[in-house]
């Protein structure tokens, strides 16, 4: 017979198993907020309370560093993320010590988004696709199942290796591409075209690299996904 106080208890020992997928997404997001969200929000938020540009990059850097560091001293391992953030950041402020050229500081941009697509190219050339920390989560869900599934692809699928590295590649060159727009429109277009011209460029390269790289990359991945989350349900079934 179940006493009253097992059946008052019982809605509280299901809630952890509700919560676990979100728990699970937050914490597969987590290294891609600190390491991108948290610096660029912190620039910004730096910039609209008065500092300046080099000011403002220069504090943005701080905790990327300070992981960085920390991730070569204590667990002899590289913070990818995090030093391209750095990276970049200091790339921006070398570049913005050189003012009166107002076509250099249009091409700066592009310089910097070179570093990143370069970046993100090279280690998907290498097998070893940087973008692969920002498109897990959406891939997962926060799925044990499925986080389980793309577990098991990455070790012995080489299709899904495959979709994985165009998915990053992708992207690094999408990037590329645009510094390259916008280096030459900074040097052969007039000053206030680049002005406008330099976000739409930006815009249309992240639209065309969200497209081809889903379509390449991330639909193919999600779908052997759910195939093998499935699959290995059914065989946890027939155990």
């Amino acid at each position: 017979m179940t006493s009253p106080a097992a059946t008052v208890t019982a809605p509280v020992a299901d809630a952890p198993a509700a919560t676990a997928p979100r728990n699970a997404l937050l914490d597969s997001l987590m290294p891609l907020l600190v390491d991108v969200g948290v610096p660029l929000a912190s620039y910004y938020a730096l910039k609209a309370a008065g500092l300046g540009t080099f000011a403002a990059l220069a504090w943005s850097s701080v905790l990327p560093a300070v992981r960085t560091v920390w991730g070569v001293v204590r667990r002899r391992r590289l913070n990818g993320l995090a030093a391209l953030i750095v990276t970049v950041n200091v790339v921006s402020l070398l570049t913005g010590l050189v003012v009166g050229d107002p076509r250099l500081m249009l091409a700066k941009d592009s310089g910097v988004s070179s570093i990143i697509g370069l970046v993100i190219l090279v280690t998907a050339l290498k097998g070893q696709p940087m973008m692969t920390a920002g498109v897990r989560p959406w891939l997962v869900k926060g799925d044990a199942a499925k986080d389980a599934a793309w577990q098991r692809l990455a070790a012995g699928s080489a299709a899904f290796r495959r979709a994985e590295i165009r998915f990053s590649a992708v992207w690094g060159a999408a990037l590329l591409g645009e510094c390259v727009l916008r280096a030459v429109g900074a040097y052969t277009l007039p000053v206030e075209t680049m002005v406008w011209l330099g976000t739409v460029v930006m815009v249309a390269t992240l639209v065309f690299a969200f497209l081809l790289s889903g379509r390449v990359g991330a639909v193919p991945m999600e779908r052997m996904i759910a195939e093998e989350a499935g699959a290995g349900k059914t065989a946890d079934t027939a155990r």
